[in-house]
């Protein structure tokens, strides 16, 4: 009878991003999406429907972070680990490669990757080998002596995993789809070790598939990137939001796994740009222009006002940061670019 295993994969929650714990302004926060589908993404593990949890990287949004922030951030995670459910979690760059957690990490369910290595996670239905090493600047060059640092050739597995937070070349970001290709910070997929069934990682934001490479030759191994599970930047307003289920077959010990990848949307907060003409001498009808605008849009909306043209003029002057979150609706977030000339 075939035994099956699934994997939960998760990357990019940046916890702790517009997270203040003592805020001078009391305003609408986006530091409560990103935990808000965090846990949402964690939910399949919360239900026992998972026999293990990847996180890909990026776990907090910095890698100074207050013991308020470490605590919240765990509650979830530790849940989850009380289940019995096994939790991997690889330092990403925003955490400057190393996750200190130090009391939290004694729990034997949490595994932190602080340096290369492998840890075998034997279930019911098969043995999983999981590899990794923290992000590393330099992958490009570095890359096939950091897996092999990882000892995963020791390992006797049914399944082999590689968990990084990486870009690997093919993989795209942005609204002009920016390829990543051959350079020092950029992992070459022909230097995938075959004996890997599939490489976890974080580090791009786009949920995507890779299969191959940018010659259009079958990588060794699929590269999976679950993506941010929230927008960070415009750059992503267009991106949909994912956590992914993989889900592996193995008909028999002779025979290599199958591999089922599912990416579950998660709910992301639409962001739109507005342009603002500096020019007009009628303020009051540009504010109340920009008024109706906002109030037409999604409430949950975060916007990006651009001011054009004549950008020290006098509507200039009413448009600070009191004056907008006074004008738009108050779960809204809004921000203001002023468009200088280059």
């Amino acid at each position: 009878m075939a035994r099956s295993v699934r994997i939960l994969l998760v990357a990019d929650t940046h916890l702790g991003f517009d997270l203040p714990f003592k805020p001078r302004i009391q305003r609408r926060r986006r530091g409560h999406d990103f935990f808000a589908n965090f846990e949402r993404a964690l939910e399949p593990a919360m239900r026992g429907e998972v026999d293990l949890v990847v996180h890909g990287g990026d776990l907090f949004f910095r890698a100074k972070f207050p013991d308020a922030l470490v605590e919240k951030a765990m509650e979830p995670l530790l849940r989850v680990a009380e289940r019995g459910t096994p939790i991997y979690l690889v330092p990403g760059n925003h955490e400057r490669s190393k996750i200190p957690l130090q009391i939290w990490t004694v729990h034997p369910n949490l595994h932190i990757f602080r340096q290369p290595g492998t840890f075998v996670c034997r279930l019911h239905q098969a043995t999983i080998a999981l590899s990794g090493f923290p992000f590393a600047r330099r992958v490009g060059d570095d890359f096939l002596n950091l897996v092999e640092a990882t000892n995963y050739r020791d390992a006797k597995a049914d399944i082999h995993l590689l968990c990084i937070h990486q870009a690997v070349e093919g993989a795209k970001v942005g609204p002009s789809d920016y390829t990543f290709r051959r350079g020092s910070d950029v992992i070459r997929g022909s230097d995938i070790p075959s004996e890997f069934a599939a490489v976890l990682s974080g580090h791009i934001h786009r949920s995507q598939l890779l299969t191959h490479d940018l010659k259009n030759r079958p990588m060794p191994a699929p590269v999976i990137y679950p993506g941010s599970v929230e927008r960070t930047a415009f750059a992503e307003r267009f991106e949909e939001k994912h956590y992914v289920i993989l889900k592996f077959d193995l008909p028999s010990p002779n025979q290599a796994p199958s591999l089922e990848v599912a990416f579950v949307p998660l709910p992301a907060r639409p962001m739109h740009t507005l342009d603002i003409n500096g020019e007009s001498h009628d303020v009051q009808q540009q504010l109340s222009e920009l008024r109706r605008r906002l109030w037409s849009m999604d409430p949950e909306s975060i916007v990006n006002l651009r001011l054009n043209g004549n950008v020290n003029g006098e509507l200039s002057r009413h448009l600070n940061s009191s004056r907008l979150r006074d004008m738009a609706p108050e779960t809204m977030n809004i921000s203001l670019r002023i468009m200088e000339d280059e």
